[in-house]
């Protein structure tokens, strides 16, 4: 079945200063697979194009050997990517097929994707795409206890890459990868650096979008860490200073427009809390299952399958929260359903 939107990807880069983010840039900018990408980066100096050059298209963009767009961000988000797009339109710049925007270490990935979501201009053209966070391997577990903006980072991504594998302890590299997995266990986790024949792959896939397979979400479902936080098989220590991963299994056929406005009200009432929100859902009416994904105070659009991931047709909604508990969100749950008479409460199976 053919992916018929047409709107442009968005990959976001995450991660601490010193975690790799700028290695990983540099060759992104230097692949020739990358010819058709537009990099939006924070300042030129750091990721050393001098000569890669071919010529400034203007002082805020550079074209680079590989066929890669390279563009500083000036100002607010939302315009320098209008201004990118308006360009590609013009012709100032060569077309490009996606987008790949790095972030300021201590940058706090849900303000980010509202932008793309609430800006009309924006979400026409552009699609969230699977996030990245790199993790430095010797010090995340430092940035972890120093700063909740890492938590979020890594709540926030699709894939987390942990660096600097080789440098660290293996003490500390357990430690950081059972904090990595705890946070986020549904996030695909890569140890050490990305082989050359995986950089491409590393930016595939849109996030929640219509590029989930079945089989991606039948291995995000079965992934140990994440069958760990259902069924009531919880681990002791969980929770990791107030962040807490869980899943709410939903019995019988949804109505998502109902389920829909309670996600809106919670989102409303709790988004900064609520890190992360996925779900696999059984729709009425509908033999294959919706595709739920949110960050913070964002919901984006769900998107139909073309069949189910498994044999088992169950609902799922999977959360990564921030002082906000599993028992709040199930009784906030119930009450709204059976508050809405035209509509069944669905059963929570689990808890």
């Amino acid at each position: 079945m053919a992916d018929l939107d047409n709107r442009i990807p968005v990959h976001v880069i995450t991660g601490f200063l010193g975690a790799g983010k700028t290695t990983l840039l540099k060759r992104v900018l230097r692949d020739e697979a990358f010819g058709d990408t537009a990099v939006l980066i924070n300042e030129f100096g750091e990721v050393g194009l001098d000569n890669l050059l071919l010529g400034d298209l203007e002082q805020e963009a550079v074209l680079l050997k590989s066929g890669c767009v390279c563009c500083t961000i000036r100002g607010e988000l939302s315009e320098a990517l209008k201004k990118l797009l308006s360009q590609r339109e013009s012709g100032e710049i060569p077309p490009f097929r996606r987008i790949i925007l790095e972030t300021t270490g201590l940058a706090d990935p849900g303000p980010i994707n509202s932008t793309l979501a609430a800006d009309t201009v924006l979400r026409n053209q552009l699609k969230p795409a699977a996030g990245i966070c790199l993790v430095d391997a010797q010090n995340g577990l430092a940035s972890y206890e120093s700063y909740p903006v890492w938590t979020d980072q890594v709540a926030a991504a699709d894939r987390v890459v942990l660096s600097k594998v080789a440098q660290a302890e293996s003490a500390q590299l357990d430690k950081v990868r059972e904090i990595v997995q705890r946070i986020n266990p549904a996030a695909e986790l890569i140890s050490g650096e990305v082989e050359p024949a995986q950089l491409e792959n590393l930016f595939v896939g849109v996030s929640g979008g219509k590029q989930w397979r079945p089989v991606q979400i039948q291995s995000w479902l079965g992934s140990p860490a994440f069958s760990a936080f259902s069924n009531k098989q919880q681990p002791a220590g969980q929770h990791l200073d107030g962040i807490a991963s869980f899943r709410l299994q939903l019995d019988g056929e949804l109505d998502w427009t109902c389920l829909g406005i309670w996600l809106s009200l919670l989102l409303d009432c709790h988004g900064a809390n609520l890190l992360r929100v996925k779900g696999v859902l059984h729709p009425k009416d509908s033999e294959v299952p919706l595709v739920l994904h949110g960050v913070q105070h964002t919901v984006y659009p769900p998107e139909l399958l073309t069949q189910w991931p498994k044999e088992e047709r169950d609902s799922y909604l999977i959360f990564i929260t921030r002082n906000l508990s599993e028992v709040t969100i199930r009784r906030s749950l119930q009450t709204f359903m059976e508050s809405i008479s035209r509509f069944p409460a669905p059963r929570i199976l689990n808890g």
